[in-house]
């Protein structure tokens, strides 16, 4: 709880540091996503799933499936609420990397 709590006050500081045009790789490195995903969506281990170079449409819906719980992860379940509404940025972003 302290760490969705702690997830939560850094999304809602990102937002009003960054208005509405926060880049999807402000929003990936503010939240940590690079902690597990790697950096640029490139994980240092086989763990986690690598996001770089996916489909865009697809990695929207893992968030959104992820924020529904229609996708069942502890970590997922709790971190994908906080990028809401950056969804497309993120995804646009590591379509690239």
């Amino acid at each position: 709880m302290r760490k969705i709590l702690h997830y939560t006050l850094a999304m809602m500081a990102l937002s009003t540091t960054l208005g509405v045009q926060a880049s999807g790789k402000s929003v990936y490195d503010s939240l940590g996503c690079s902690s597990c995903h790697g950096i640029d969506g490139k994980p240092a281990t086989p763990a986690y799933p690598a996001l770089a170079g996916k489909d865009v449409t697809w990695f929207v819906k893992q968030l959104k499936d992820f924020q529904s719980s229609v996708r069942k992860d502890p970590t997922m379940n709790a971190m994908a609420p906080m990028v809401v509404g950056y969804e497309q940025a993120i995804a646009d972003y590591l379509s690239k990397q």
